[in-house]
């Protein structure tokens, strides 16, 4: 099955490649340690997020083709997606 990432979803990924590049200038610019972290913790934030979203996005995308082949039992795609989420963390 072939996934479609969407625009938003790859936008928010353009987003936190901006922080990162926020980071290094912090760093290379001598700033606080309290600085830099507080930074990394917004990118963490904004990856465990973007996770969720695509995560989110794919279920959904899988539980449709799968009722329209006419499966309704789609307990073991959730089940999958939970722990792909778990695993992330």
């Amino acid at each position: 099955m072939e996934y479609n990432y969407t625009d938003s979803m790859k936008t928010r990924l353009r987003r936190i490649e901006g922080q990162i590049r926020g980071v290094l200038r912090l760093m290379e610019e001598g700033q606080s340690c309290k600085d830099v972290v507080a930074q990394l913790s917004a990118v963490r934030n904004a990856s465990d997020k973007a996770i969720a979203q695509i995560v989110a996005e794919n279920l959904h995308q899988c539980i449709l083709a799968e009722q329209a082949a006419g499966n309704q039992d789609t307990g073991k795609m959730v089940q999958e997606a939970v722990e792909l989420l778990v695993k992330s963390r």
